[in-house]
C-alpha cells in the first residue's frame, strides 16, 4: 500500500516534470522516471540479494570454515604424524638399547659360563694329573721296590755263590737290606 502511494507521489511530480518539459526545451530530467527506476533497481537488488546472495555468501562461508577446519585437521595430523615419529624414534631407541643390554647380559653370561667351564677344567685337570703323579710315584715305588728285590735276590745268589756257603733267608734278607740303606744314604762309596 504504502508502495503504491508513494508511486501515485512520484506519477505526479512526473507530470509536473512533464509539463515542465514540454514547455523547456531539449534535454529535460524526468523525477518521475529516475525514482521508479531507482525503486526498481532497489527492489531487484532486494530480491538478488535474498535469493541469490545470501546463500552464496553462507555457501562461502560453511565453504571457508570447512577450508579452515580442513588446515587445522592437516596441522593437528601433521602434529601427531611428528609425535608418531618421535615416538617410534624413542621405541625404536629404546629398543636397541634393550636389545643391548640383553646382549651384553648373554655375553656376560657366556663368558661366565666359559670361565666356570675352564676353571673346572682346570681343577680337573690337574687333580687327574696329581691322581697320575701319585699313580706313577706308587708304580715308581713299586718297581724300586721290585727292582730292590730282585737286586737282592741275584746278589745274594751271586754272593751265595762267591762265598760257598747258603745263608738263611733270613739272614739274607737282613744283609740285603743294610747294603741298600748304606747304598741309599748321601755320602756312600755307592
Amino acid at each position: 500500500m504504502y508502495l503504491v502511494a508513494v508511486v501515485d507521489a512520484l506519477r505526479g511530480v512526473g507530470l509536473a516534470a512533464l509539463d515542465a518539459e514540454s514547455e523547456g526545451a531539449g534535454l529535460a530530467i524526468n523525477f518521475f522516471w529516475i525514482i521508479v527506476s531507482s525503486l526498481n533497481f532497489l527492489l531487484f537488488l532486494t530480491i538478488l540479494y535474498l535469493f541469490a546472495l545470501r546463500p552464496v555468501r553462507r555457501m562461502l562461508s560453511e565453504r571457508t570454515e570447512r577450508i579452515e577446519q580442513g588446515l587445522k585437521d592437516a596441522e593437528q595430523a601433521r602434529r601427531d604424524r611428528e609425535l608418531a615419529e618421535q615416538e617410534r624414534t624413542s621405541t625404536l631407541a629404546e629398543s636397541r638399547r634393550e636389545a643391548n643390554d640383553i646382549l651384553a647380559r648373554a655375553q656376560k653370561v657366556s663368558q661366565d659360563t666359559r670361565d666356570a667351564d675352564i676353571a673346572t677344567t682346570r681343577v680337573e685337570l690337574n687333580r687327574m694329573r696329581e691322581r697320575a703323579t701319585a699313580e706313577i710315584d706308587a708304580e715308581k715305588q713299586r718297581a724300586l721296590a721290585d727292582l730292590r728285590a730282585e737286586v737282592a735276590d741275584l746278589a745274594l745268589a751271586a754272593a751265595g755263590k762267591v762265598v760257598g756257603e747258603s745263608m738263611t733267608d733270613q739272614r739274607q734278607r737282613r744283609l740285603v737290606e743294610e747294603f741298600l740303606r748304606e747304598s741309599a744314604e748321601p755320602g756312600s762309596k755307592g
